[in-house]
């Protein structure tokens, strides 16, 4: 499948996608047969392990519900992240979020603990009042965007406490953020754009930063309670 029509494809996903009910943590039976998988079962933690140990982590991390929390320090946090047993290229991510007021955490994917001391790139899972809001530069560390690297356009997060709907596409070396449905981002990494801006951020010191082939999923420990559900995957070819 050539990547117009994959991108053709993910944009009238996302559009059925943000205006269907099902229930979380399930796959309707067209997802079965586009290829979907689930990524979290909403209920145990298989597939996922500590960025610290070959273990989901015995505490910090809460599964209730069908939803997957961090908690924050003062609720017995400090775990740490968590990530995906396996590694992916191309693929298409989505997540739902949810956020509370000034939380912060993320969605990271090419993740590798031998490159680069494990930095990579980020899907930033930010609520506007949280200190890094407005650091950066344009924008780059709000909700959405590529973080401290590329800038969501036009994101719309919805209010604390509601649900939104996150989406990664990684198809060759082109990369797309969503939220909600809408596209807020693209870029080729590799391409004189993304080291341009990459040598703007704080990874500037490393050499092909963000470039490698393939990587983890990580979710993100800041020490704040961010939610997470319905987290699936389809891998393109």
């Amino acid at each position: 499948m050539n990547g117009a029509c994959v991108m053709a494809g993910v944009m009238l996903g996302a559009v059925v996608a943000v205006g269907a009910e099902q229930a979380p943590n399930t796959l309707t039976e067209q997802e079965k047969q586009e290829g979907w998988r689930l990524l979290w079962d909403g209920q145990t933690g298989e597939g996922w392990r500590s960025i610290k140990q070959d273990a989901f982590p015995a505490k910090g991390w809460e599964m209730a519900d069908g939803v997957l929390t961090v908690l924050p320090k003062s609720a017995g946090g400090g775990a740490g992240d968590i990530i995906t047993r396996t590694t992916f290229t191309n693929f298409i991510l989505k997540a739902d979020f949810r956020l509370t007021e000034a939380a912060n955490s993320g969605i990271k994917y090419f993740f590798d603990p031998k490159v680069n001391g494990g930095t990579t790139l980020e899907y930033q899972v930010l609520d506007a009042k949280h200190p890094d809001a407005t650091k950066g530069r344009d924008g780059n560390r709000k909700v959405a965007s590529f973080y401290d690297v590329m800038p969501a356009v036009g994101a719309k997060p919805k209010p604390v406490g509601e649900w939104n709907s996150a989406m990664i596409v990684s198809n060759g070396k082109k990369v797309e953020h969503w939220l909600n449905g809408e596209k807020v981002l693209e870029f080729e990494r590799g391409s004189e754009a993304f080291r341009a801006a990459v040598a703007l951020s704080k990874f500037s010191k490393s050499p092909n930063w963000g470039e490698q082939a393939s990587g983890h999923i990580l979710l993100q420990d800041h020490n704040d309670r961010v939610s997470y559900r319905n987290l699936k995957i389809k891998i393109l070819e």
